[in-house]
């Protein structure tokens, strides 16, 4: 299990969820943050007055995904999010040791969910049935 913690410029975000759904990543936690890395800013001048703006705002997407959901949500958030220049972004993969639902204290690769290799097979099942989707 991993924790895929993606940063992106807000205006690329439709894209970036977009090309997640198409890859059959619907799971996700989203947040207005701001910050900067190479950008580093830029100088607004408002009314006479000059202001230094050096954290831009970005939007934070933190999905936590089975191993084999692992390399098509990074390829999903670049295609998304990539248009060549500064400040597109940055994806980060931490492991994730432990995850747990809980509504129903399940454990696990199953806690995270989704249709992947790494669940159980009595899991599968009742994704195949419908059961346990509220």
């Amino acid at each position: 299990m991993k924790l895929i913690i993606a940063y992106v410029k807000p205006e690329r975000f439709r894209e970036v969820k977009k090309e997640l759904f198409k890859s059959d990543i619907s799971r996700m936690s989203v947040s207005r943050v701001r910050g900067c890395g190479e950008q580093k800013g830029f100088i607004e001048v408002l009314r006479a007055t000059t202001d230094e703006v050096t954290l831009m705002p970005k939007i934070r997407v933190e999905i936590a995904v089975n191993e084999d959901f692992v390399e098509p949500t990074i390829n999903a958030i670049i295609k998304g999010a990539r248009t060549k220049e500064l400040g597109d972004g940055k994806i980060f993969v931490l492991p994730l040791s432990e995850c747990i639902r809980i509504r129903t204290g399940i454990r696990g690769p199953d806690a995270i969910g989704g249709m992947s290799q790494f669940i159980s097979e009595k899991r599968k099942k009742e994704l195949q049935q419908g059961i346990g989707k509220k």
